[in-house]
């Protein structure tokens, strides 16, 4: 099972996500580095695992604001091994397509940005489709976005990610029911676990599920998942 860092950008720093109420996000604070910068997040997160891939999400970009492209091109030039999924709020094909474009990453396709599923409609037929991933997000019981995109699986790319907001920087664990009825559903695809992973038990949990991966940030930052229970999910 993929384990996949997080890093959160808004004004220029990484911030600690907790409960998607973004207006009370602050710059981390993590046991592994002492600043917020984005690069130096990630280095951090280097020297803990050799993860291939990190998530990416640009909290301002989301918000209708000023994207962090120069942070993102900063992280690219730095470790061009590292595979980069970015979620920047696009909305429409044409800024998904100019996006991609540029060579930055894999886009994160976020249900909340949508205002129907035309865009994901067009990129599912589209040559662009494998360097999509698609984030359905959850506020509690609420999904995130258009019915339409729930309503149509058969539009989703091979990776979605199941983003469970409420449960991010928190205690209460994962959303393995609603993760497991999602892959019971489709299981074609590689479904990724976002929010409330706490430690290796819960993605052992995750795993008996049949998740690909799962989206952690907290539980690194703040020492529950050490360098010696990440590399068992490698062996």
């Amino acid at each position: 099972m993929r384990i996949v860092p997080v890093i959160d950008l808004m004004g220029g720093c990484v911030v600690h996500a907790r409960g998607g109420r973004r207006e009370r996000y602050r710059p981390i604070r993590s046991a592994l580095t002492a600043s917020s910068e984005p690069t130096a997040v990630v280095e951090a997160l280097l020297e803990l695992h050799p993860f291939d891939t990190l998530y990416v999400a640009d909290l301002d970009a989301i918000a209708g604001e000023a994207a962090h492209d120069r942070e993102l091109e900063s992280l690219r030039r730095r470790f061009p091994a590292l595979e980069l999924w970015v979620d920047g709020g696009l909305a429409s094909g044409t800024a998904c397509a100019a996006w991609l474009a540029r060579g930055l990453g894999d886009m994160v396709l976020g249900s909340e940005s949508q205002d129907d599923n035309a865009v994901l409609a067009g990129l599912s037929a589209s040559r662009l489709a494998e360097r999509v991933v698609l984030s359905l997000d959850f506020q509690g019981e609420d999904f995130l976005g258009p019915a339409d995109i729930l309503d149509e699986p058969d539009l989703w790319p091979e990776r979605v990610i199941v983003m469970t907001l409420g449960r991010v920087g928190g205690t209460s664990g994962p959303d393995l029911d609603r993760l497991a009825g999602l892959r019971d559903h489709q299981p074609r695809r590689r479904f990724y676990a976002a929010g409330g992973v706490r430690h290796a038990d819960d993605l052992q949990r995750l795993a008996a599920t049949g998740a690909a991966g799962a989206l952690v940030a907290s539980a690194l930052h703040d020492g529950r998942l050490t360098a010696t229970a990440l590399q068992a999910f490698d062996d």
